[in-house]
């Protein structure tokens, strides 16, 4: 029997390495692949653009240059267009997170008659709209057209979100919120002081969720205020410029400087697309790690709930 027992766990031991080792190297191979297209972007948009036409820029820069983030940010309404993307990510998610996780919690309470009623009328919009021309006139009524709050009000409240919001409130212990209505909070308290702090780590997930489809946002700014300068975004300005570097390079035979002539040092579409990628990525990388903690803390929640 102890001969059995010692060959169990020597086989259970050696099962357990040949897991570890497995899991290991998947998790490598995972990290590679996920890394190496940013670290390739990064390494082709600091090389030298003519130099990156030959190929074989992998890891780093062979002909290391800032030409190419020079030409960049150059152009007149980067700096602008970063500021209003900026404050439109900032209050945008602050404002959509807020009303999503109000009607997340409505719906979520069972003496709230009509909340099957609501939650289905929330689905639907996501399998059916009315297409673009009609969201395109239904904003030129409400007068949204070369408006700021354009970026913000028709997104206010995500379904997605609400639901992810909703399922997370559900499972929240009920005792605690019996517990504050019997010491007289009411709804709005209850939602602020209970709910809220104790729904962080889903509201940091759907909060960055948002902020990346308003960071990343350009096609609403080329609907609705692609005719004014002052309210165009980053995303949109990025968008135009590598239109701009294709018409020029084409009419210039193949090469251009940061002010559109030719010139030994010239730029092209790769160059800029890759350098806009990491222009437009880094902000959003830099946030991730400060919300990273909130994943965690909902996956250990997760877990000791079960």
């Amino acid at each position: 029997m102890a001969k059995s027992q010692g060959s169990m766990a020597r086989h259970s031991s050696a099962g357990d390495r040949l897991f570890d080792i497995a899991n290991y190297t998947f998790m490598v191979l995972l990290m590679i692949v996920t890394l190496y297209p940013f670290i390739n972007m990064l390494a082709v948009s600091l090389n030298d653009a003519g130099d990156s036409i030959k190929g074989g820029v992998y890891l780093w820069p062979r002909v290391l240059t800032w030409e190419n983030y020079d030409y960049v940010f150059k152009q007149g309404e980067i700096l602008h267009a970063t500021m209003v993307s900026a404050s439109r990510t900032i209050l945008g998610t602050l404002i959509s997170t807020f009303c999503s996780a109000m009607v997340a919690y409505t719906i979520s309470r069972p003496e709230f008659v009509l909340r099957k009623f609501v939650t289905l009328a929330f689905v639907l919009t996501m399998y059916f709209n009315g297409g673009l021309i009609p969201n395109f006139l239904l904003i030129r009524e409400l007068g949204l057209m070369g408006n700021y709050w354009v970026y913000i009000i028709p997104g206010i409240v995500g379904v997605f979100n609400i639901i992810v919001i909703r399922s997370f409130i559900e499972a929240l212990p009920e005792g605690i919120l019996e517990s504050a209505r019997i010491d007289g909070a009411g709804e709005f308290t209850t939602f602020m002081k209970i709910v809220m702090p104790l729904s962080m780590p889903v509201l940091a997930t759907t909060s960055l969720f948002t902020a990346v489809y308003h960071w990343n946002s350009w096609f609403d700014v080329f609907l609705y205020n692609s005719s004014h300068i002052n309210l165009s975004t980053l995303q949109y300005e990025l968008m135009k410029m590598l239109q701009n570097s294709n018409a020029s390079i084409s009419s210039s035979g193949g090469n251009m400087d940061g002010s559109g002539g030719t010139a030994a040092n010239f730029v092209t579409p790769t160059s800029i697309r890759a350098t806009m990628t990491i222009v437009a990525s880094l902000p959003i990388v830099m946030v991730y790690p400060f919300l990273q903690k909130y994943f965690v803390k909902g996956m250990t929640l997760g877990g000791v709930k079960g």
